[in-house]
């Protein structure tokens, strides 16, 4: 039963660190390489680059709640929800490329 958990390629679950600026200040954030995949995918359906929405999500959160805890969690869960709810990603998409398209007729 966990052959398929217990048989994954250690390069998956690997911490991979990567430097961003989050709020003007230059930091390292560390995922497991995984993690870091889906985020990518994620960044590309939202047309940013990764560390452009790791900036725009920090501070939507600081904006929201006024703080984050613990960004690192906060970043897997936000992948978690992307596998779970793919219908919610993908309206998310359309709407940020509805707004892009607003931004640029204007």
């Amino acid at each position: 039963m966990c052959e398929i958990f217990a048989g994954q390629d250690p390069a998956s679950y690997a911490y991979v660190a990567r430097s961003v600026r989050l709020a003007g200040h230059a930091t390292s954030i560390r995922l497991e390489a995984a993690f870091w995949d889906i985020l990518d995918e994620i960044a590309q359906h939202q047309g940013l680059t990764t560390p452009r929405f790791l900036s725009t999500l920090y501070d939507e959160v600081m904006e929201l709640r006024g703080g984050i805890a613990n960004f690192s969690s906060l970043l897997r869960v936000a992948c978690v929800l992307h596998l779970r709810r793919p219908e919610l990603m993908a309206d998310l998409a359309q709407a940020a490329l509805d707004q892009a398209a607003l931004e640029a007729a204007e």
